[in-house]
């Protein structure tokens, strides 16, 4: 009898019949290929046999929100500083006028050679100012501590500031650009420090003016550099800080 088992399939075979896996088999595949299974879900064989319907004029919003190119080449040009367009809000007729210039300017050739606010304290000619340099600390909270009798100008642009608050140093140095022009700068701060009691004297080299003076044991430099286009650069040493 176990031999006779695969005579008898051999002959089934032969005689052209299929066996029940195989017929499976070949309907599973029939399925597959000619969508009779989908056919039984009339909602699937829809969704996936009808034609996709499209919206003309949805056409173009697609992608609304994607990343496209400009419609032209980006341009390279700078936006204006805008210094010399802005109102100075100082009226000149309440400043008085600053002490005539001097043209032996020794302050001057110290500034250019300083390249950090703490160098520029450093080569001040007061001791007392020059002694803190080297407590010296960066942020622009320091300018907001200068003494109140020498404020920033009312238009300034702050571009940096330091100071030190230690071993009896009240170091203040500002640097920032105003609108102003240099005669205005120099009139208003020696009409500020002739209220509070300081001496002033000017000095120029032709393109830096300097003012400073002295209370006491306090002092004060205002440095000045007309701008190209209009405005001022200006740097204020005071060693009476708050």
């Amino acid at each position: 009898m176990i031999r006779a088992l695969p005579l008898l399939a051999l002959a089934l075979v032969a005689c052209g019949k299929t066996p029940a896996a195989q017929q499976d088999l070949n309907s599973l595949d029939a399925e597959l290929t000619n969508g009779a299974s989908n056919a039984r879900d009339p909602a699937l064989t829809a969704a996936l046999a009808d034609q996709i319907m499209v919206d003309p004029t949805l056409a173009q919003s697609s992608n609304g929100n994607a990343v496209r190119p400009p419609p032209r080449p980006v341009s390279g040009a700078v936006p204006p500083d805008g210094v010399a367009a802005r109102t100075d809000p100082t009226d000149p007729a309440t400043l008085k006028k600053a002490p005539a210039a001097s043209n032996d300017c020794p302050e001057c050739k110290a500034a250019k050679g300083a390249l950090t606010l703490g160098a520029l304290a450093e080569r001040q000619a007061n001791r007392r100012t020059a002694a803190c340099a080297d407590a010296i600390g960066y942020s622009a909270g320091w300018a907001n501590r200068l003494p109140a009798d020498l404020p920033l100008y009312p238009d300034a642009r702050l571009s940096e500031a330091a100071g030190a608050d230690q071993n009896g140093c009240r170091l203040r140095v500002v640097s920032f650009v105003s609108s102003a022009n240099v005669d205005r700068l120099l009139d208003f701060y020696y009409t500020k420090a002739n209220a509070a009691g300081y001496s002033a004297g000017h000095r120029t080299d032709g393109a830096q003016h300097v003012l400073g003076g002295t209370r006491g044991e306090d002092a004060y430099v205002v440095y000045v550099t007309a701008r190209k286009g209009g405005g001022s650069d200006v740097d204020l040493v005071s060693n009476a800080g708050i």
